[in-house]
This record gives C-alpha cells, structure tokens and sequence, in this order.
C-alpha cells in the first residue's frame, strides 16, 4: 500500500523528502506525492487527506486530535523568518491593504502577534507568487512573504519593514517555528514515519547531488545560487530533530496567540507528538 505525502515544491522539502519519495529509504513502503502551498495543505490535513502532509505550525491547534506531530522534517530555524514588505518608506501599517500567503500559516499567525496595535484596513490572502509583484505594482500597500523571497526582495523594488523572525527572536530568544511534519493517526505509525525521514534527511545531506535534479525539478523557476541559500537555511539541525528548543518554540507560539485568542487553546505540542 502506497504512503500518501503532501509537501510543498520548495527546495528544502524535496531536498529532505527525496530519497523517501525516490525508494531510497530501507523498509519505507513506496509513496505517492502530492506538491502543494502550505495554505493548501493546512485545509486539505483537516479532512484528513494525506497520511504525512506538510503544514504550518500554527494550524497545529485545529490537527492534533487527528495526527502526530512528528519531531524531524519540517522547517524551524533562526534567521528565517517571514517579512512584511512595502514600497518607498512606509514606517506602519495603520489603514494598509496587506497581501498574506495564507490565514492559518505561521508567517500570518506571527504577523498578527506583532501588528497587533497597527491594525491593517484590510487582509487579503493571495498566492504566494502573486505577493511580491502585487506590491511592486500598487495593488497592495504591503506584503508578508516567506521562503526565497528573503533573497529575491530588492529586485522587485522593495523593502522589508520587518522581518518577523528577528522580533520573535529577539523578544523571545527561540527558533522560529514554520512547517511541521504531521502523520494521520491510524494509518500509518509515528516512530517508523520518523525513522524513514530521518535517514532521508541523513541521505540528503550526505550526498546533496543526488536530489539535485529532482530539487530543481520543481523549485519554480529559481536559480541555482538560491536554491542552495533555500536549502542552507531551511534545512538545519532542527530538521533533524525538534529537540527541547524547537519543542519550546512551538509553545511558545501556539500559547501565545492562544493568550491573544488567535487560535484554540490545545494541549502541548510535546504531550500530543511522538518524540522517541
């Protein structure tokens, strides 16, 4: 019986998952692969479509009856984090259209807890491709962007007002948590799915070109050179394993915005994962 996996394009989902994907991975069963936006698979792992799927963090709250949050694959990090953009000098964002990649993503939960006395006019979600030319040409006053666009920003003519992760470093001292790895309980156990990433994970980063064509196959359109810096950043020793720092981080966050009535209060994410 084939494994059902929804991850991202991204370059650093296809670099870890590619040699679990590619039956490079001893006593995996084969997988069959779903590319989507995390927005898209946020919804999707509500109705329980995927046996592991890739979702943000702070959807957690609305998944943890139906899934294990895995301690390895996702993306957690410092020096990672979601920016708002704007055109000229833009210092606030009072009475600002914003274009955000998706309302259960982490970079939207993030962006709420730090705007929260800047109140935006308006939210609309776009895709995320959409997000940067969309400031550059006016039709939003802003734009929260993650992934690539930390290196791509300055050729559309913009500006980071703030870059999320810096403040939730700062104010904080955690990594920023983004994408986690769930497995849907029931269909497939926990400790092996964290086994088989684990030696995808240990694969990728023993010999990188071997995922180099598959990574480029999908990475939309991105040079190589940021491609590379996507994988450098992204994929790190959190990737590995959540360890009590990103274990600490995930609280923090899905506490946070539950204090601020962001998302429902749930349970620890340490108390509902498995973490062997």
């Amino acid at each position: 019986m084939a494994l059902s996996l929804a991850i991202s394009p991204c370059p650093n989902d296809t670099f870890v998952f590619d040699a679990l994907v590619h039956g490079r991975v001893p006593g995996a069963p084969p997988v069959e692969v779903t590319y989507a936006d995390v927005d898209v698979t946020n919804t999707a792992a509500e109705r329980g479509a995927f046996d592991l799927v890739k979702v943000s963090y702070a959807a957690l709250p609305w998944l943890l009856d139906d899934y294990h949050l895995l301690p390895c694959g996702g993306a957690l990090g410092r020096g990672c984090g979601p920016l708002v953009l704007t055109r000229g000098d833009r210092t606030d964002l009072s009475g600002a259209t914003v274009a955000v990649p998706g309302e259960r993503t982490t970079a939207y939960l993030l962006f709420r807890l730090w705007v929260a006395d800047q109140a935006p006019a308006r939210i609309e979600v776009v895709p995320f491709h959409e997000i940067m030319p969309g400031v550059a040409a006016g039709r939003y006053d802003a734009g929260l962007v993650i992934h690539e666009a930390r290196f791509t920003y300055p050729r559309h003519g913009l500006t980071a007002l703030v870059d999320l992760g810096e403040w939730w470093e700062g104010d904080t001292g955690l990594p920023i948590p983004l994408g986690a790895i769930l497995a849907r309980r029931g269909a497939v156990d926990p400790a092996e799915a964290a086994a088989w990433i684990r030696e995808s994970v240990r694969q990728a980063w023993a010999d990188p070109a071997a995922s180099r064509e598959y990574v480029l196959a999908h990475a939309q359109e991105m040079e190589p050179d940021v491609v590379d810096r996507h994988i450098g950043l992204y994929v790190n020793e959190f990737t590995a394993d959540l360890g009590e720092a990103g274990f600490a981080a995930v609280e923090a966050l899905l506490g946070r915005a539950a204090d601020a009535g962001l998302v429902p209060q749930t349970s620890s994410s340490r108390a509902t994962a498995w973490t062997s």
